[in-house]
Order: structure tokens, then C-alpha cells, then sequence
């Protein structure tokens, strides 16, 4: 029992460690290829120049570094609130886990871009995954029909009202079409347009999956987790949207979905 004992302060400091571990590498794991990161790693080298500045007795400059962090929470919270909406998502993804999607709709989404492809007609297209996209999209008109070739071309006619706007397709539905999405800050290339600028803007935001016809040249884009991906053929397009959308029954669950 006193063995025991003597022992359990050290047993105390491995589960601190440890928790700290974990948390820095969550943290690290949520800001990768972010805009936070490269903030993050400033952060990190600030307060190791605050510790030293300490040990150094530099009281003025440590003064200084003291005043500065305890402002830069709000700070973070402030200029980075985007990046830390969609990181608490990833977060809690662990406990309720992915939505099941059924990926049957896939196949007519491919034939309705390719078509869209082929005749030059412009769209955007947006897949929910795991977070809920209309919390992020407010506008649009709500549709809630089967996603269907017929309806994606219906909708992006030049002639229709709706063409301009994206459409919102979760649970293998079109729920909203005509939807303003965010613009990314990101500085990109003249030849892309406002709906590749859109379709990264809303990547920042949500772990959707984003499909961009161009207007002018017919290409296809897809956009996962903020990556852009141009260039893709028609033929690979089906493919490409069952990667990254198919979900394992078993391992879409969570913690607290498997026993519901």
C-alpha cells in the first residue's frame, strides 16, 4: 500500500503528459493545411521566446510576450473563428460519427456534370458528408427532390433563375439549389472563376465534396478538404466521388452510435 502510494504522484504526471500529448496532437491534426497552422507554429515559437526571456531575466521584453498572450485568445478566436467552427465538427465526428450515406445517387450526379461537361454548361454542385452544409449555406431555394441528371441540367439551364447559385445535395437528395456559397481569401489563378473561388470557400468551411463545371472550357473540378482538383475526366469522375464519399456502415457509427 505506501509502495503504492509513493508511486501514485509519478502515475499523476504520466496521465498529465499524456493528456497534454494528446491534445497538442488533436490540435495539430485539426489546423493541418489550414490557415491556423502557420499561426499556430508562431504561437508555439512566441512562448518558448517568453519562457527563455523568463530564464534570461529579460523583464521588459517578458513583460511584453506576457501582456501579448493573454490577449491572444481572443485574438484566435476572432480572426480564426471559420477555421475553429469546422475544427469542433472534425471533433465531435469520434462520438456521433459520419452520417451513412447511401452513394446510389453518385452514379446520376456523374452523368448529370458530364453532361453539364459536354454542353459547356456551368454548375456547382455541393455533397454533404459529415456537417450539416445548410448551417453554412443560408440562401437558395429549398428543393428536396431525387438528384437526378434530368433535374442538374433543369437546374443549371442557363435560362433557369436557379443556374447561377449551387446546389445542395445531402442524403442523396437536392435539398436547396440557388445557393450563394463563401469565396475563399486564397489568391488563385485568372483562370478560375467565382465558382472555383466558391467551391474552395465552402471547403474551408465543411467537409463537403464539391463538384465545379467550368462555363467557359467544360472542365470538371472536384474539391476535397480545401484541395482542388482540376482536369478530371468525365470517365473518372463516378470513381473519383465514390473515394472520397463511400463510408463503411461500420465505421461511420461513432462511440455513442453504435448503440443506438
Amino acid at each position: 500500500m505506501y509502495d503504492f502510494a509513493a508511486r501514485l504522484p509519478s502515475i499523476i504526471e504520466f496521465i498529465d503528459i499524456l493528456l497534454v500529448a494528446v491534445v497538442l496532437y488533436w490540435v495539430m491534426r485539426l489546423v493541418r493545411n489550414t490557415r491556423a497552422e502557420r499561426m499556430l507554429w508562431g504561437l508555439a515559437v512566441i512562448v518558448l521566446v517568453y519562457f527563455v526571456s523568463d530564464r534570461v531575466h529579460l523583464y521588459t521584453f517578458h513583460w511584453i510576450l506576457n501582456k501579448f498572450l493573454a490577449s491572444i485568445v481572443l485574438l484566435v478566436i476572432v480572426v480564426f473563428q471559420k477555421d475553429i467552427r469546422k475544427a469542433l465538427g472534425e471533433m465531435g465526428r469520434p462520438f456521433i460519427g459520419r452520417k451513412t450515406i447511401e452513394t446510389g445517387f453518385l452514379e446520376e450526379v456523374s452523368k448529370g456534370v458530364t453532361a453539364m461537361s459536354v454542353g459547356r454548361i456551368g454548375g456547382l454542385i455541393v455533397i454533404e458528408r459529415g456537417i450539416d452544409l445548410l448551417d453554412f449555406v443560408a440562401t437558395g431555394v429549398d428543393i428536396d427532390g431525387e438528384a437526378s441528371k434530368e433535374l442538374l441540367l433543369t437546374i443549371f439551364n442557363p435560362s433557369s433563375p436557379l443556374h447561377d447559385g449551387a446546389v445542395i445535395i445531402r442524403g442523396g437528395r437536392i435539398a436547396r439549389a440557388g445557393s450563394i456559397l463563401p469565396l475563399t481569401g486564397r489568391e488563385l489563378t485568372k483562370s478560375m472563376g467565382t465558382r472555383h473561388r466558391a467551391a474552395i470557400g465552402i471547403s474551408e468551411e465543411t467537409d463537403g465534396v464539391v463538384i465545379v463545371v467550368s462555363e467557359k472550357t467544360g472542365e470538371i473540378s472536384v474539391v476535397v478538404e480545401e484541395t482542388l482538383e482540376m482536369g478530371i475526366e468525365p470517365v473518372e469522375l463516378l470513381g473519383r466521388l465514390r473515394s472520397v464519399i463511400d463510408i463503411d456502415e461500420s465505421t461511420s457509427r461513432g462511440l455513442f452510435g453504435r448503440y443506438r
